[in-house]
């Protein structure tokens, strides 16, 4: 059986963890555009009479899970982004390339939702004295692999996020070494983001944002694989 083609590209094959990894991000996105809906109808309907139902979820406070996911997350989602626009510049390999923009394009929207969903719970986009990961309680102090004072959002520690060098240094890149880099960079990157959205999973209580930050776990682990895959054929491997 041969191998499936990427829309637009006749001709190129994608691997098999591509065609698998693709999936999920486009069922992220699809789902996440559903979570908004729902958030924006209050997540629980009415009761015909106008009177909100038993089943509406509160609005999440200052200090909450959902509300520290959503601020957390949008900065660590800024950066993805940012790595993908500036790897696109730096190679002409397809694969890289196209993964990338998948990522860019999930997680910039991932991230318009977050935020939107602070405007409608009326809350804050940044916590001046709020501790970096607070809301995930004595894990949030764990920044993991390559965690940094971000200088974007909060300007917080976030696990798993590269430093202002290591961008530099991506920056600077060309071919298989910005190849390598960026993919040895969103590795961690995902890492740190799926340890995220799992507290999130665990301790959210608005369903739509618990139900998303699940979502993020899924897509983000079949991007680790690929990303390994990836890495092994350029003759390299993630970081640790």
């Amino acid at each position: 059986m041969s191998r499936p083609v990427r829309p637009g590209r006749p001709g190129r094959p994608v691997p098999r963890t591509y065609w698998v990894a693709g999936t999920a991000v486009l069922l992220a996105l699809l789902f996440a555009a559903a979570a908004t809906v729902a958030a924006a109808n209050g997540g629980g309907g009415s009761t015909g009479s106008g009177t909100p139902s038993r089943t509406e979820p509160r609005t999440p406070g200052l200090r909450s899970p959902d509300a520290g996911f959503a601020r957390d997350m949008a900065v660590h989602h800024q950066q993805a982004v940012e790595m993908s626009f500036i790897v696109r510049d730096r190679t002409q390999d397809e694969a890289v390339r196209t993964l990338a923009y998948d990522i860019a394009n999930t997680q910039a929207n991932q991230r318009g939702m977050l935020l939107g969903w602070l405007d409608l719970w009326g809350l804050p986009k940044v916590v001046a004295d709020e501790p970096p990961m607070s809301w995930m309680g004595a894990s949030g102090g764990h920044g993991g692999h390559g965690a940094h004072e971000a200088g974007a959002g909060s300007g917080a520690l976030m696990p798993g996020m590269a430093t202002r060098e290591e961008l530099d240094r991506l920056g600077a890149a060309s071919g298989r070494d910005a190849e390598v880099l960026f993919l040895q960079l969103m590795t961690d990157h995902h890492k740190g983001g799926v340890a995220m959205a799992e507290g999130c999973a665990q301790q959210c209580e608005t369903p739509v944002e618990k139900a998303l930050a699940q979502g993020m776990v899924d897509a983000q682990r079949s991007e680790l694989t690929l990303m390994a895959d990836m890495l092994k054929q350029r003759g390299a491997a993630p970081r640790g």
